[in-house]
Formats: C-alpha cells, structure tokens, sequence
C-alpha cells in the first residue's frame, strides 16, 4: 500500500492511521527481476516507496485508479482498506489489474490479502491471472514510512501475476512460497455448483 494510509486488514476497514505501508525490499527487487529489470508503473506510489518506477501516481495528487495504466509492466501494493472518499476498495486494484493485462498486454504483479472467497478474487483473479504466489511469511513486515520495523501483516498475502511468462514468475517467486499456474482457470465455469445454489429452479432450467 505505498503511500496510502489504510488498515492492515484485508481490506474491511476504513482509514485509521497516516502510515505508509511499503512492500520489503526482497520482494520490489524480486519484481523487478521478473520484469526484466524496470517496473514501468507503480499506480499506488508515495514519497516513501522504494520501488522507483519510471511513472509513479502519488495520492492524492494522483488517482491511480483513474489514471492511464497502459504500460508494459506494473506493479501493484494496493491499500486495503476502504477510501471514505472515494468509496473505492481492493475490488477496484484488482479490476484493474485484470483490465491492465487484458487491454494492453500489461505484465501486472499485485501484493495483496489472500480473501480467496471474495468477489474481488472470483472476478479479477480466477480465471484471469496466471499464477498465485501465495508467500510462506508467517507475518509479512511491510515497511512503515520506508523503514523496516513495522508490525507483521495480520493476514496471509500474496503475489497475482497477470502476463504471458508463467516459467519466470515461477523461478523468481518460488524462493519465497507455492506458486500455483492458474492458467488453465480461464474460460471454465468455476464455482457452478455453489453459484446455482444461489439460483431458483427457473434460473437453473436456463443455464
């Protein structure tokens, strides 16, 4: 969540502090590998971030969700919690993040809660993105306000990787936890069964 001032939740809170909660070190360097070596976007940036991307959008000067991601690679630490203001959430990063890849052929990496049963998850991730790091630290130490000494995450985290290169995502990532393709996700109906539970018997006759 480079410069935005959210709770470390995953993404059910409003605004409750004025820290910035940047991503390690290890994991921008790790990125930026997998990037090739530049990170063209960082759309959530601060004065604090360590991730020097060539363009940065710095709230509230900046609206990253507003601005153009039509770059060629991105990456993303989103606030987690809710923007009073705007009323945006986490839902709106991931969105996107899909439309990013989807529209421009964007490599996208995001930082994010793992919240596998959101609708942030079944909409913009399964079925959208390649593969799934899910990170083996028990507690993820963002920085605070560019210094290391911040709090453990009180969630599970996770890298999404939308883009064309599984192989390389995989050989970075897999140092720092499970890295699932999700490859073969795309253009399968999941989740049906529990979905038409959700349908009346007309609904069902339909589908």
């Amino acid at each position: 969540m480079e410069g935005n001032s959210f709770a470390m939740t995953a993404g059910r809170k409003s605004i409750t502090n004025n820290k910035d909660w940047g991503t390690p070190r290890k994991y921008v360097e790790a990125v930026r590998e997998c990037f090739g070596g530049v990170i063209y976007l960082d759309p959530c940036s601060s004065k604090y971030s360590i991730v020097h991307a060539i363009v940065e959008y710095c709230p509230p000067e900046h609206d990253g969700l507003k601005e153009s991601w039509n770059y060629q690679t991105i990456y993303v630490n989103p606030p987690y919690g809710i923007d009073k203001v705007t009323k945006t959430t986490i839902k709106d990063w991931l969105r996107k993040c899909e439309e990013a890849n989807r529209l421009y052929g964007s490599e996208v990496i995001a930082l994010v809660p793992v919240a596998t049963n959101t609708s942030h998850w079944k909409n913009y991730v399964y079925g959208k993105a390649t593969a799934i790091c899910f990170l083996y630290d028990t507690r993820l130490k963002f920085l605070v306000n560019g210094q290391n000494g911040g709090k453990g995450a009180p969630m599970s985290c996770a890298m999404i990787y939308w883009g064309r290169n599984f192989q390389r995502f995989f050989d970075i990532f897999i140092k720092f936890g499970a890295v699932v393709n999700i490859e073969h996700l795309k253009g399968i109906n999941i989740g049906e069964e529990n979905e038409n539970k959700n349908n009346s018997p007309k609904q069902l006759q339909l589908l």
